[in-house]
């Protein structure tokens, strides 16, 4: 088994939106990886922490899971490391990303490699976890429901494991918020971006995309149950916390 299939990055400069609300659709799943790179603060280095940090936390012959895994890229390295000793399910329910999954890991059998198409909102998968990866996911949840979605998580987590939350984030204050938003933009041109494809997908993720704050996001994990909580990275308005459960 492998998973050296995933395909190669096509560019997103000069991607729009193909509606006035964002979606995960098949020209945003051409370019996401490309995407993500340009759009995500030391995308490499988040990546990195998360993985290596999760890691610790992984037990045998348990499941690891990735909440809106996407194309697959957050669990690839857990696959190479801890293989058929470890069961790995991904939940996604954008059509053309789990289409994109199903390709990179199609060489996997069913009984170690699970997609599936959950609707958060009114289901959780029924696993036995020691690591949950919950990365850019529940800023695209609406608010009401994600308490109730981090408790699903605690609730199917063995003690001694952990999630991973990476989110963006509103600042603390209209000051510090305006100030992060102006230099994350700047990143974001600096990477290729021009203003307008930044303005229009700043219009079509209103009222999609909905952080919160970085204190929010620690009294979710604190309310569900996690009661070792750590800020492991943050860039401005972006962070990744572990939160396990004793």
């Amino acid at each position: 088994m492998g998973t050296d299939t995933a395909p190669m990055k096509k560019t997103s400069l000069g991607h729009f939106p193909g509606s006035d609300k964002w979606e995960f659709d098949a020209s945003v799943t051409d370019v996401f990886d490309d995407m993500l790179e340009r759009s995500i603060p030391q995308y490499h280095v988040m990546r990195d922490v998360t993985t290596k940090i999760g890691m610790e936390f992984v037990q045998p012959n348990t499941d690891i899971v990735d909440l809106g895994t996407s194309r697959g890229e957050a669990l690839d390295p857990f696959m190479r490391r801890f293989g058929a000793q470890n069961r790995y399910v991904g939940v996604e329910v954008s059509e053309p990303m789990r289409a994109a999954f199903r390709e990179r890991y199609k060489d996997w059998p069913s009984s170690i490699v699970r997609l599936l198409d959950t609707d958060l909102r009114r289901d959780y998968p029924f696993v036995d976890a020691s690591l949950t990866l919950c990365v850019l996911t529940l800023l695209f949840v609406p608010i009401n429901y994600r308490q109730r979605i981090m408790h699903k998580i605690a609730q199917h987590t063995r003690p001694g494991g952990a999630v991973i939350l990476v989110e963006k984030l509103i600042g603390s204050n209209a000051t510090t918020d305006e100030l992060m938003v102006k230099h994350y933009h700047a990143l974001k041109a600096a990477n290729g971006y021009t203003q307008e494809e930044i303005d229009r997908k700043a219009l079509a993720l209103e009222g999609v995309q909905v952080p919160v704050t970085a204190e929010w996001n620690e009294d979710m994990l604190r309310a569900a149950g996690f009661t070792r909580i750590e800020c492991i990275w943050r860039w401005m308005n972006f962070a990744a916390w572990v939160g396990i459960k004793e």
